[in-house]
């Protein structure tokens, strides 16, 4: 899940696991399946950049995002 990644690192987002609701607007924010997004800071909350915009989410939402690690040569974001 995103709530695991390392700062700094760029995923990409493989599954959303939540209601549909909620995937819907996730998907709306940019988190789509196949994106790359990057965690710039998990301190307070959790903070991506999405398609060239920062997004704040809460460790529960960051937990229902699944990603995998990307290639380091696409990892540039």
């Amino acid at each position: 899940p995103l709530s695991r990644v390392q700062t700094g690192i760029a995923v990409r987002v493989r599954q959303l696991c939540a209601a549909p609701e909620i995937q819907s607007r996730l998907r709306e924010l940019g988190f789509c399946e196949d994106q790359v997004i990057r965690l710039i800071t998990n301190r307070t909350g959790f903070i991506c950049q999405v398609c060239n915009s920062r997004l704040a989410l809460s460790e529960q939402m960051a937990a229902m995002i699944m990603v995998e690690p990307m290639r380091p040569a696409l990892a540039r974001v």
